[in-house]
């Protein structure tokens, strides 16, 4: 499958989004909790991307029936 830059995005805008610090989102990618690409290994820190559809799955409100 085929992905633009548009659907690509870095640690950085998706914390953003979801209003966390970068490190939150590195652990999340670490422990399997968001799925995301690895990138070549250029510096100090690993690079990822997240599909943009990774993340607003994340962000759509759930399909379980409110608790009671």
């Amino acid at each position: 499958m085929e992905y633009h830059d548009s659907d690509l995005l870095t640690v950085r805008e998706v914390a953003k989004r979801l209003r966390v610090d970068d490190t939150t989102v590195r652990r999340w990618i670490k422990n399997g909790v968001l799925d995301a690409i690895t990138l070549p290994h250029r510096g100090t820190r690993q690079a990822y991307r997240i599909r943009r559809s990774t993340l607003e799955r994340l962000l759509a409100p759930s399909q379980q029936p409110p608790l009671q």
